[in-house]
């Protein structure tokens, strides 16, 4: 009798220890579901965006080209359409991503120019789209923010602005100068003055 119980028994536990190791198996199958962030069909974030400028030296205006490496949107930047994404989208640009193909270039215009701005860590604005060809940026540089507009065009699913900003208009000539002062020697033209100009293109692209 004592034999059949201690049978029992050891059944007994073995099913309790199943059921244990069971159920622990079942709780370790439970994982955090990660919400998925959900955008709208077009996001500017998720496009590929490329930041183009053109400064001029010289009396002659040659043109010296390059481009910002990062853009960062701060708010907006969504919708169902291209035109509607852009529409209200605020946006950063730090001056650090600036790449001209010279990194001795690249170091005076952050140093010289930027450098001497005030609170001029990122370039700020907020995109407006008035009709299907113009727009305005509220851009914000030297802790001044001016109405630049832009014209624009949609083929696709890209977007294309254009625009000419006068630095200037941002209190900006001191920077301007400082530039100037730092690269006299190579913004010298054939009738030996130095000219930096305080007008910029610059162009957007953006790929959806």
């Amino acid at each position: 009798m004592n034999k059949f119980l201690t049978i029992v028994s050891i059944v007994a536990l073995s099913l309790q220890f199943t059921s244990c190791k069971s159920e622990a198996k079942k709780e370790e199958k439970k994982e955090v579901e990660t919400p998925i962030e959900k955008t709208a069909p077009f996001a500017i974030k998720n496009a590929t965006n490329s930041i183009n400028f053109t400064a001029y030296k010289t009396t002659d205006k040659v043109p010296v080209k390059g481009i910002f490496k990062k853009i960062e949107i701060t708010s907006g930047g969504e919708g169902n359409s291209i035109k509607e994404a852009m529409n209200g989208a605020e946006f950063k640009i730090p001056v650090s991503t600036i790449e001209t193909k010279d990194n001795g270039r690249n170091l005076k215009i952050r140093k010289f120019f930027f450098g001497i701005m005030a609170n001029t860590i990122d370039l700020t604005g907020k995109i407006t789209i008035e009709n299907d060809s113009l727009g305005t940026a509220e851009f914000t540089m030297n802790s001044v923010t001016e109405k630049l507009p832009f014209k624009y065009d949609i083929k696709g699913k890209v977007f294309s602005m254009n625009t000419i900003m006068d630095i200037n208009k941002w209190n900006a000539k001191s920077a301007v100068d400082s530039l100037n002062v730092a690269c006299k020697d190579l913004h010298k033209g054939a009738d030996g003055v130095s000219k930096t100009w305080s007008e910029v293109t610059i162009s957007v692209t953006s790929t959806f």
